[in-house]
């Protein structure tokens, strides 16, 4: 049975007490709406999810455009059953199943829907309500049931009468329906008193007036219905989505020292007996190999790291790739495509941009490498810088395989350091350096013997 997912994010979230929509906000490294998308790939593909926008609208459809999905705009914000109706126009009224999420519950598992999905599909239910129990329920709806332990109908909390008021039974708002039998009294719904807004909570009392029955599914685990409302609910998603992918790393062989303490975005992957020391940061889509280190303190955004590479404490790498068995750092900085070879070793206050060192390379200490090929082998001394900008254009720097480029050396691009080729320390180079050939390009020493003496008789 076809199953679409309708994702309801048009919502400002005022009490976010922000100029951003609520769904664009991130935790675990993704946008909140970003995450939902994620879970509903688990019942249905791309095709058949649609989400509801509105509020910045083109900002929430081009973050989400890459996945495929596809998008129905509610230029007026009337409520979730308006939302809802909305996407006919986009449903053709399909037929199957129809689940309704919330945009801004991060936490929700692709597995609980496909347990909703399944629940729904195997029963001749109208709609099926994700429930859970809290031990305080004050904000969210209370469920109703009759006799037979259907949904009777959901009651949001300032309507809720005393007696309804001790019920901790509450109304996720995440809903799979029978998507004709929904399109069939969808139009039933009026617009609340209060607010005139459409609430798609009443469809409860409306399919059980009919005689539909609408069943529970009660989730245990209540965390993963948690709906972002203000900061403070921001930051407790955050926490709860890095704690399950720390701990899903640990449980998959990966050693992570102070896990309380380590930053891992949702996405990032680490391959087996790979150690992360405390407080170091993982983001977005990082890679990490089998057999690495990543130091204390050292930060990875969207970086890739072959098996048993080395990265020592408070090391920043951004947007690179670092091949087998490399070191990088303490106090190094990689980003701009940096390219680090097999075997090659960075070492402190070196920084990489747009560079690719090759196998067996070093820099070991406090140099710049920016535009760069450097060949195998090669070793750039401490305080090497290649000036890459002439105020203008960036220019490239080539140095070939085995060269030995001394301490201090300034190598002014575009220029080319043959293969196996030294450069003096102190070095300028503005000229090409022919494979084997020795450059020097600095000012002769001068010594004036007594100066200082005869200096003194002049004061």
């Amino acid at each position: 049975m076809n199953t679409t997912v309708v994702v309801l994010a048009a919502g400002l979230g005022t009490r976010m007490r922000s100029k951003r929509a609520k769904v664009l906000h991130r935790a675990g490294g993704l946008a909140l709406v970003e995450h939902v998308v994620a879970a509903a790939r688990a019942v249905a593909p791309a095709e058949r999810i649609i989400a509801v926008t509105g509020h910045q609208a083109e900002e929430v459809e081009a973050l989400l455009q890459p996945q495929g999905i596809r998008f129905v705009r509610q230029t007026e914000q009337k409520g979730t059953g308006h939302a809802v109706a909305s996407a006919c126009k986009a449903l053709s009224q399909e037929e199957g199943l129809l689940m309704v999420l919330y945009g801004d519950t991060p936490l929700l598992s692709g597995s609980t829907l496909t347990r909703l999905r399944d629940a729904q599909a195997g029963s001749n239910a109208a709609a099926t309500l994700i429930t859970t129990t809290l031990p305080d329920p004050t904000g969210y709806g209370r469920v109703l049931f009759d006799e037979q332990g259907n949904v009777r109908a959901i009651v949001e909390q300032k309507a809720c009468t005393k007696e309804q008021l001790s019920i901790r039974v509450i109304n996720s708002g995440i809903y799979c329906f029978r998507a004709e039998v929904l399109w069939r009294h969808i139009d039933e719904i009026e617009p609340n008193k209060a607010s005139g807004e459409y609430y798609l909570t009443d469809m409860a009392e409306i399919l059980a007036r009919h005689g539909h029955h609408v069943q529970p599914m009660h989730l245990d685990e209540a965390n993963e219905l948690l709906g972002i409302n203000t900061r403070v609910d921001l930051a407790d998603a955050d926490r709860l989505l890095r704690q399950r992918k720390a701990e899903a790393l640990m449980l998959s062989g990966v050693t992570i020292e102070r896990p309380e303490t380590v930053t891992i975005d949702v996405q990032v992957c680490a391959g087996m007996d790979t150690i992360i020391e405390p407080f170091a940061r993982l983001l977005g889509s990082t890679e990490i190999g089998q057999d690495c280190r990543i130091g204390a303190g050292a930060i990875l955004e969207s970086t890739v790291l072959a098996d048993r590479v080395t990265v020592a404490p408070y090391t920043l790498i951004a947007d690179s790739r670092i091949e087998e068995g490399a070191r990088i750092g303490p106090f190094a900085r990689l980003r701009m495509d940096a390219r680090v070879g097999p075997d090659a070793r960075i070492g402190n206050f070196v920084e990489l941009k747009k560079t690719r060192l090759g196998a067996g390379a070093k820099s070991q200490h406090l140099a710049y490498l920016g535009d760069a090929e450097i060949g195998a082998g090669s070793n750039i001394g401490a305080g090497t810088i290649t000036c890459n900008f002439d105020g203008e254009k960036k220019h490239e720097t080539k140095i070939g395989a085995g060269a030995f480029i001394g301490s201090n050396a300034t190598l002014v691009a575009p220029i080319e350091i043959g293969p196996e080729s030294y450069v003096g320390a102190g070095s300028v180079i503005t000229d090409p350096v022919p494979a084997q050939a020795l450059a020097l390009g600095r000012g002769r020493q001068v010594i004036k013997p007594d100066w200082v003496s005869k200096r003194k008789k002049k004061s």
